[in-house]
């Protein structure tokens, strides 16, 4: 079991493990401000790029290795 904790997405950095409710894993390449908003971009665990925005008080799953936030178990 690896602990996940939920960060917002203006605490988001590059390197960060991100992690969705089905296991899939994304490592964060880049991040920027757009507007209010953060614009993520990423690799998925086959070396494909994608992106999203967030709200920056908006929750992301992120693999523990930070003392920011509250860990929660997956």
């Amino acid at each position: 079991m690896k602990t996940i904790e939920l960060r917002q997405a203006r605490h988001l950095e590059v390197g960060d493990t991100l992690v969705n409710v089905a296991g899939h894993v994304y490592e964060v390449t880049k991040v920027t401000r757009i507007g209010r908003g953060i614009r993520v971009q990423y690799l998925t665990s086959e070396g494909q790029p994608g992106r999203f925005t967030a709200a920056p008080e908006s929750l992301s799953r992120v693999y523990a290795g930070s003392s920011r936030s509250t860990p929660i178990s997956a």
